[in-house]
Formats: structure tokens, C-alpha cells, sequence
């Protein structure tokens, strides 16, 4: 009976899960619908509320709102717009800041998490997963010797939060996965391990003879 019931929720958890998450995006999304005018909402319009309507209404506002903004006049008038915006002080602040981290995050050309690293943290021998997310800038920059790189140390199992660091580029090593497995890897807490490539190593014969005629020396200084 205790197989069986592992079986189930093995089964039945991660369907549960999914389904509340879909229904915790959809129905904040459908809080668009109240944009709208009152006589334009679908209670108004059908009778009843229609679920999903305001996430496919947020979709497409999206979707419009960048069509609108790849042409000469759309580019325009988003310049202007940032321009009356960066005039207010404490929106400037804010706006900016976001727009940097967006900009960075959601740029084809930009390269915020598009690596995963290996680092020791938060002691030497002790390892973890990190984000490459760029190099230090401003005066940061000025204060660091070296190559140094910056990266983000989510943690487990809630990746949105972690710590963000500076170190040497020679401390990090890059891993050949990407970044939805670093982050599968990280979630599940090292139970659901990525696909790994084992890289074959070259021995040296004469080192290796060199090495078992000392450890035979060893033995016999030993005995």
C-alpha cells in the first residue's frame, strides 16, 4: 500500500503543482480586464465571466505593443516617452534602474544568465551553481585587481532569491549546460541531475610508472 501511495503522488504532485501555478499566472493576468470600462467587460457584454479573456487580452497588448514600437515612428515616440520620464526625479531613479535590468535580462545581446558556472562557495572545497551576469562596472571596477566576473548564487529550491557576488574569473569554471538545466538542478535540490559529458582523461604511461614505482619505494621505507 505504500508503494502504491508514493505511486499516486508521484503522479499526482507534479500535476497539482503545474495546475496551481497556471492558475496563479492566469488569473493575475485576467486582472487586466480591469482596464477596461465597466460595459466593455465580458460580465457585462456575455453575463458571466469568462476565464483566460484577460490573459489573452494581456498577450496581445504585449505582442501589439512591440509591433508598434520595432517601426521609425513607434522608436520615436518610446524616446520621447523615456525622455519625459527620466525628467521626473524620483521616477527617474526607479525607471531607470529597472529598464537597465530588463535591457540586460531580456536582450538577444546581452550575456545576463546565459552561463552557468561552477564556484566554491561559501567556502573553499564547498561547491555550487551560479549565473554569469556580467563584469564589474562604475567605481567597483576601479577597486578590483584582476579579471573579475559577476554572478548570481540562487538558492535552493527558490532560485528567485540569492546572493550576488563578484570574483575572479579564474575562481569560476564554466559548465556545458544551459541554463534551464543549471536551474532544473538547482530547484530539485541535486535530485534531478542534468545530462553530463565525461571528458576522457589523457594519462601519461611514463607518469604513471613514475608515480607507482614511488608509492612501492613508499611501502617498502615503510615496512
Amino acid at each position: 500500500m505504500r508503494k502504491y501511495f508514493v505511486t499516486g503522488l508521484l503522479i499526482l504532485v507534479p500535476l497539482a503543482i503545474t495546475i496551481w501555478v497556471l492558475n496563479l499566472i492566469i488569473s493575475t493576468m485576467d486582472q487586466s480586464l480591469l482596464l477596461l470600462p465597466e460595459r466593455w467587460r465580458p460580465e457585462a457584454v456575455v453575463g458571466f465571466h469568462i476565464p483566460g479573456l484577460g490573459t489573452i487580452l494581456t498577450l496581445l497588448f504585449i505582442f501589439l505593443t512591440g509591433l508598434a514600437t520595432r517601426n521609425f515612428i513607434g522608436k520615436r515616440i518610446v524616446w520621447l516617452w523615456e525622455g519625459m520620464l527620466t525628467r521626473i526625479p524620483v521616477v527617474r531613479s526607479i525607471y531607470s534602474s529597472v529598464k537597465q535590468v530588463s535591457d540586460t535580462l531580456f536582450s538577444s545581446s546581452g550575456n545576463a544568465f546565459r552561463k552557468a558556472l561552477l564556484v566554491q562557495y561559501p567556502r573553499q572545497g564547498s561547491w555550487t551553481i551560479a549565473f554569469l551576469t556580467g563584469v564589474p562596472g562604475g567605481d567597483v571596477r576601479n577597486h578590483l585587481q584582476g579579471d573579475y566576473v559577476s554572478i548570481y548564487i540562487p538558492t535552493t529550491p527558490n532560485p528567485t532569491s540569492g546572493f550576488f557576488l563578484m570574483v575572479p574569473r579564474a575562481d569560476t569554471i564554466e559548465l556545458d549546460m544551459n541554463v534551464d538545466e543549471a536551474l532544473k538542478y538547482i530547484v530539485s535540490m541535486g535530485v534531478v541531475s542534468p545530462e553530463h559529458f565525461e571528458k576522457k582523461l589523457i594519462i601519461d604511461p611514463a607518469k604513471v610508472d613514475a608515480t607507482d614505482r614511488h608509492q612501492a619505494k613508499q611501502t617498502e621505507t615503510g615496512n
